[in-house]
């Protein structure tokens, strides 16, 4: 099984994608201990090329397979909120987090809300009400902010979670204000790679799930920094996961980690990086 670090399973068994979520379902995600009581369970899932790309084209859809997809699905089957950054949602045209109607009667059928709070960070609110998922009047979304300010009325119903500190998100506290405001045990986040960056910083990560595709993608066609899983600063030293399992689909790999308690951030992203402001 997948809590199991030395045992290699296939990911989709032949029952297909339901099974896929039944396999998630087993792993009871949050049954390990939170950072902090008081705060959700925050499990990472994040795709990377073999190469370390996290994108293609300033997407992840390009590196993600079938079984890749299955697996995204079936996390975001089982948590009370799904986080994602404001990038992330605008590169991703994200919208509604469950839209097939059986998941959402699996997770009825699980004693939970018909979807997860889809939780947004964003510290400008530059977010434009026509993408999807602001736009759909079924969404519930909550938009994590250091700002006072507030979106013009969209489709979806939006509440704010305001928690600022030196004129950045206090991202602890935000995520606190989830836990008791709208009772988020566990909390999946799908990037981007600074919202990830950050969560590890800050110790507020519990584990991460990594799928490594069988893709050699190469340098950026500019010749820029390509985009890993991880932005905004070096770890000194590197941050120790611990492996709880390995699976298999196809040709992927997925990896699950237990996450450090906290990562310890260089001198040099200390003094330069936006965790510092």
């Amino acid at each position: 099984m997948l809590s199991s670090c030395c045992e290699l399973n296939r990911l989709l068994p032949p029952g297909g994608p339901g099974e896929v979520g039944e396999l998630v379902a087993q792993l009871q995600l949050g049954a390990r201990s939170a950072p902090n009581a008081e705060l959700p369970y925050v499990v990472l899932n994040m795709v990377s090329t073999v190469d370390g790309r996290a994108t293609v084209g300033g997407r992840s859809g390009p590196i993600s397979d079938s079984p890749d997809r299955a697996l995204f699905h079936a996390l975001r089957e089982a948590v009370d909120g799904v986080l994602v950054g404001a990038g992330t949602v605008r590169a991703e045209r994200y919208g509604r987090i469950v839209p097939d109607a059986e998941r959402r009667a699996r997770r009825r059928a699980r004693g939970l809300s018909e979807e997860p709070l889809a939780c947004i960070v964003s510290g400008r609110l530059d977010l434009d009400g026509g993408l999807p998922l602001l736009a759909d009047p079924h969404a519930h979304v909550a938009i994590l902010t250091p700002s006072q300010a507030s979106l013009p009325p969209t489709g979806a119903q939006v509440e704010y979670v305001r928690a600022e500190r030196a004129g950045r998100l206090d991202l602890g506290a935000a995520l606190a204000e989830l836990r008791r405001r709208f009772a988020i045990r566990t909390l999946l986040c799908e990037g981007g790679p600074h919202l990830i960056y950050e969560l590890l910083a800050e110790g507020l990560a519990g584990e991460l799930f990594l799928t490594l595709s069988p893709l050699l993608a190469g340098d950026e066609p500019s010749g820029a920094s390509a985009l890993r899983i991880l932005a905004g600063g070096e770890f000194d030293p590197p941050a120790e996961l611990e492996l709880l399992g390995v699976l298999a689909g196809g040709s992927s790999l997925f990896l699950r980690y237990g996450a450090p308690a906290a990562a310890r951030v260089s001198r040099e992203t200390i003094e330069s990086s936006s965790l510092a402001r």
